[in-house]
């Protein structure tokens, strides 16, 4: 019998005939275009196709699924374009034959970038239609399965793209068989030698547990009769890359994994579940805080089952998962069983909407994402989930990674509640943003109207979602800041030539940035802000003489020569990010002050006297003398040196008068000079000079200060 009739055979148990009739012309559609092309082993290139398509019948796809399989390869190596597969197919078959063809083109072996813009074409394809990843997904495993025909290099290549991108998007969409296969094929060809030694090693293994499994296997078979439950047992082999990174990651012997023994137990409904449960928890000990229950809670890739760990015969572990014969399904073939169970609507939306959702987060995140790369860092992250479940105060779950803070979920739950997040409650206590949260917790955010992210967060949020969030809202933070700076400083430079930014006329503005090639006047502004671009110099182009508007500018004759006396740029120090303070002389309120501007990072104030600026004193264009605000506000780093005499408790009194004077302590440490004087370094916060003077005299009150040196540079 042919490989056609044969898969058409395996079809008839669950299509219509008509509609294996549809996959049968298909076939000899693609045998007909393919004819005379071969594969890298010798094979009529007709057997890849007819290959792809009978992993799918395996998952019980639908027919036009099976169709595209045929078909995917027809619009890059036969020249049919798509309008002659839409003629024969329909519009539904060509329009996945297109979308893999361009999956397919993807080629992941250039520069990070190219790859990363790959991928984000994938998931547009997958949202798009779902199917499309399937077809591809069945595409690779097939080609993953012929491997040894290629040269090592390129089946290596093939294979750690297959281990980054394709195995996770298979275990993303629940498919956990086509998953481990993609692992462990993946890994015998980028590690041949550590493959062949561990599945050696389980051979090995595997006859020593031989009896000792048998056994628990038939204990457990006669419990479930014993209480009248209905349900099949099965030893679970653990995958060979699963060993490899067991191993590698969690640094565990191979010995120390295999005493592990595994065991599935599928069952005819859900009820039976929790009732075999209890038996096997009577019969064995279970290990405490290993339960895991899946089924009232399941995986965002819609896995469900009970987990749990026993002691068992001689004291060994046993791994118990207990699942419906429908659970077993889904979490094999994902999101390809929603057209097996699609009779069943409950089973249809929750598995089918979960994948929905994610392919709606993920097109959430490639609108945010600055670029393709950071959009594929933040995938991969969702990619590889180990979950936490999290209650909000309404009783509704929440799925996280594992190691996700309170910002995580906020943004979680929305990304306005994210961006407004000042503080949050665990289980009704106030706890830090940047603790870890853990499963069952009840999380309540607090939020505050006019509330900004923190750059800070970025150092402990897990999730793409607010990892992408908190890097729009800081740009566009950073973007509105920059441009605020900008006008302020080329203002202060056309008032020094007797003009103002409003005063010019709009055609002069309009041909600068053609000069430019900018499309408006915040991106100059925003550029002038963030030190890319001098405002002395702008200011110059837009008064320049040769600019035919210039006759219009108000008092032309007098705009060529600055003014003498030049006011300096008051500072608020609410600029926020493109404003920033040295570190190495620490600026308050109160010091002399002059600005530095730093491309790409905006004005860092500096002291006057600062060592530091020596070398660019003659720059005025960098350069810019600058006053405090009289309404200035914030806290200020200032550091300081205390001597003092050896005494009991005598710091604890130095942080007691501190705190006292209203001030914070960022950073302390003791150095001893010798056996009767220890000097003290603080890093404290103040609102100013007058503010550090109260404090000065404070600390110089106390017995035992014999000098205090504020330090600058």
């Amino acid at each position: 019998m042919s490989g056609i009739e044969v898969l058409a055979d395996r079809l008839d148990s669950y299509l219509e005939p008509d509609q294996v009739n549809l996959v049968r012309r298909a076939y000899f559609y693609a045998e007909q275009a393919h004819d005379g092309q071969t594969r890298r082993s010798g094979e009529p290139y007709v057997t890849h196709p007819l290959a792809v398509a009978n992993i799918l019948a395996e998952m019980h796809m639908d027919h036009q699924s099976l169709m595209a399989a045929m078909l995917h390869d027809m619009i890059e190596d036969t020249g049919i374009p798509k309008e002659a597969l839409v003629s024969q197919f329909g519009d539904t078959v060509a329009d996945l034959v297109d979308g893999v063809s361009k999956l397919t083109q993807m080629t992941f072996e250039t520069k990070a970038e190219a790859q990363a813009e790959n991928f984000q074409k994938m998931a547009l394809a997958m949202a798009r239609d779902i199917r499309v990843i399937l077809v591809k997904l069945a595409d690779r495993l097939h080609n993953m399965r012929t491997l040894g025909a290629l040269r090592p290099d390129k089946s290596r290549r093939i294979a750690r793209e297959t281990l980054e991108i394709y195995a996770p998007i298979a275990n993303r969409l629940g498919m956990h068989s086509l998953s481990t296969e993609f692992e462990d094929l993946g890994f015998k060809a980028m590690y041949p030698m550590r493959s062949r030694m561990i599945a050696q090693a389980v051979r090995d293994a595997r006859g020593n547990r031989k009896e000792l499994l048998n056994q628990i296997l038939e204990s457990l078979q006669a419990c479930l009769e014993r209480e009248g439950l209905e349900g099949k047992v099965l030893g679970r082999e653990k995958h060979l890359y699963g060993i490899y990174e067991k191993m590698r990651e969690k640094r565990k012997a191979f010995s120390e994994i295999m005493d592990v023994y595994a065991f599935r137990i599928i069952v005819d409904k859900v009820d039976t579940c929790y009732r075999v449960l209890g038996a096997v928890h009577s019969l064995y000990k279970p290990f405490p805080g290993r339960f895991k229950d899946y089924i009232a809670i399941p995986k965002a890739n819609g896995y469900q089952s009970l987990h749990t760990t026993l002691f068992g015969l001689h004291g060994v572990p046993i791994e118990i998962q207990i699942r419906t014969q429908e659970m077993e399904d889904l979490a094999n073939n994902g999101i390809a069983a929603h057209w097996v169970y699609k009779s069943k609507d409950d089973v249809i939306n929750g598995n089918h909407a979960r994948t929905r959702q994610w392919l709606k987060g993920v097109l959430e995140l490639q609108q945010h994402a600055g670029s393709s790369l950071e959009f594929i860092e933040n995938v991969k992250i969702d990619l590889f989930p180990d979950e936490v479940y999290i209650f909000t105060p309404k009783g509704r779950i929440m799925e996280l990674p594992k190691g996700s803070t309170p910002v995580d979920f906020a943004y979680a739950v929305h990304t306005d509640v994210g961006n407004s997040c000042i503080a949050c409650r665990i289980n009704r206590r106030l706890a830090p943003l940047s603790e870890p949260l853990e499963s069952g917790q009840t999380v309540e955010i607090i939020t505050a109207p006019g509330a900004r992210p923190n750059p800070a967060w970025l150092n402990f949020v897990t999730t793409g979602k607010a990892r992408s969030n908190i890097r729009h809202a800081l740009k566009h933070q950073r973007q509105s800041e920059a441009i605020a700076l900008g006008e302020r400083l080329l203002d202060k430079v056309l008032v020094s030539f007797d003009t103002t930014l409003k005063q010019i006329p709009e055609r002069r503005i309009k041909a600068i940035l053609q000069d430019y090639g900018m499309e408006n006047l915040e991106d100059l502004l925003a550029d002038i802000g963030l030190g890319n671009r001098m405002a002395y110099v702008i200011a110059r182009n837009l008064l320049s003489n040769d600019a035919p508007a210039q006759a219009e500018i108000i008092q032309a004759d007098t705009a060529q020569q600055p003014s003498t006396e030049e006011a300096p740029l008051a500072i608020r120090g609410t600029e926020g990010m493109v404003v920033s303070f040295a570190r190495c002389c620490n600026p308050i309120p109160g010091d002399p002050i002059v600005g530095f501007i730093t491309t790409g990072k905006g004005m860092v104030i500096h002291q006057e006297t600062c060592n530091n600026l020596a070398e660019h004193r003659g720059n005025s264009e960098k350069i810019l003398h600058l006053t405090w605000d009289k309404n200035v506000s914030g806290e200020f780093t200032v550091e300081l040196r205390v001597e003092l005499e050896h005494q009991r408790g005598i710091i604890a009194q130095l942080a007691t008068s501190i705190t006292v004077a209203d001030a914070s302590i960022d950073k302390i440490s003791v150095d001893e000079r010798d056996g009767k004087i220890s000097v003290v370094q603080l890093a404290l916060r103040v609102r100013g000079r007058l503010h550090l003077s109260q404090l000065i005299k404070r600390i110089r009150a106390l017995q035992g200060v014999t000098r205090i040196t504020r330090l600058k540079n």
